[in-house]
């Protein structure tokens, strides 16, 4: 069994942080206890020229970061291995509407990489973005993928995020299949993203028959596997690409809190108005303060579009795990912020005793957490596994806040 993550950003993309290099994802890799990273950026050819520099092929389609680059700080974790991702951000007119989906490439070599970018660097620019945007339809882009090559995986990437994704509320396409028309057979797989989780996605019959699959979308590489996927299947690409289109293999999620995602509900941050489905459909989905149009939340997207019950799980789907970053726990214990010396310092002495951060979120007895770390830490985590840990939720752009369910002073 181990974690993957294939969806992530170089420090290439806009808005991603200096660390988000090589050395640091692998090293950070190994901390939080992931087996299988995605390098993310593929298209950008200062980031590929890295990957091919500081990379070595380590099995079928896998790669691992090279000794001689690997930071020498301890992490408990092994080495991960790398396989070949990037996120292209398709922005385009079709049916006289505007479309802005965003699809996450799954590669199986370097090799191939370069081929489908020899393609894509006729249609737009690569360089400007780690994650480039083109004027290419969303279905054009999966063709042009299957014909470089045959073995690569187009994901649609957080198909629920209200700007750029499939079923986003600005996006209009009403399934998936409209989106890819005529090519949707080859979408095997949907990321469902930080602000749903998969009991929100079975309420949706169109979403039943794809492999649902979570990942971080980390710009930074300690936001790496805030979600994940959990697989048992073979550790090479061919192993992950059963996984992907049959969902063999896969064994379950990691998810983020949907409430604490930034587009979970519908609002209006200039008015600090955060609304539920029904209280938005009774305003005309417009802001009580101001008047203007509300950006519509995950939530509210996803019940436009239910059709069934979400508590009866579909034949492919796998169970699922709510969990919190470690170091965002230990900020919600010390009451300062998850960068700071001081949960930094809880967070490594927590990985020095027990191992891995997934080990600790998922694993460790809370009576060896309570012994160890003291009751509050060990509550804490409890409440994180249970879900009796309370959020304020996240909207328009805003991501939710937490608050422990007990008094820690």
């Amino acid at each position: 069994m181990y974690y993957a993550d294939l969806h992530l950003h170089s420090h290439f993309s806009m808005a991603t942080s200096s660390y988000a290099d090589l050395p640091h994802l692998d090293w950070w890799a190994r901390r939080k206890g992931l087996r299988l990273l995605g390098t993310g950026d593929f298209t950008h050819p200062a980031w590929r020229a890295q990957l091919k520099e500081q990379l070595q092929p380590a099995g079928e389609g896998l790669y691992q970061l090279r000794e001689d680059f690997r930071l020498p700080q301890w992490a408990p974790g092994s080495a991960p291995y790398f396989v070949i991702t990037g996120e292209i951000s398709c922005i385009y007119q079709r049916d006289g509407k505007t479309r802005k989906v965003h699809n996450l490439l799954v590669l199986p070599s370097l090799e191939a990489a370069e081929i489908l970018c020899g393609r894509l660097q006729a249609i737009g620019n690569l360089q400007a973005d780690g994650r480039p945007i083109l004027r290419l339809d969303s279905r054009d882009l999966l063709e042009i993928l299957l014909d470089s090559s045959p073995e690569g995986e187009l994901i649609p990437a957080h198909i629920w995020t209200p700007h750029f994704s499939v079923l986003g509320a600005f996006t209009c396409f009403p399934s998936v299949q409209a989106c890819f028309a005529d090519l949707s057979g080859y979408i095997h797989a949907v990321e469902t993203g930080l602000s749903s989780d998969p009991a929100m996605n079975w309420q949706v019959s169109g979403l039943d028959s794809f492999t649902l699959l979570s990942h971080s979308d980390a710009h930074s590489p300690a936001k790496l596997g805030r979600e994940a996927n959990i697989l048992d299947s073979e550790l090479s690409y061919s192993g992950l690409l059963q996984a992907i289109r049959t969902g063999n293999g896969l064994i379950g999620t990691v998810e983020f809190y949907p409430e604490e995602g930034k587009y979970y509900r519908s609002g209006h941050r200039k008015c600090g108005i955060c609304l539920t489905p029904r209280e938005a459909d009774n305003l005309g989905n417009l802001c009580p303060v101001c008047g203007k149009k509300l950006t519509r939340g995950v939530e509210s997207q996803i019940a436009s579009l239910a059709d069934q019950p979400g508590n009866f799980p579909p034949p492919k789907a796998r169970p699922f795990y709510k969990l919190m970053p470690l170091a965002d726990i230990l900020s919600l214990y010390t009451g300062t912020g998850s960068t700071t010396k001081k949960v930094l310092a809880l967070y490594e002495q927590m990985l020095c005793r027990f191992g891995t951060e997934f080990t600790i979120l998922r694993n460790t007895e809370i009576h060896q957490l309570q012994r160890e770390m003291g009751s509050q830490i060990a509550q804490a985590i409890y409440s994180v596994r249970t879900g009796t840990i309370v959020c304020q939720p996240g909207f328009d752009g805003q991501f939710g806040r937490f608050q422990l369910p007990f008094d820690r002073s």
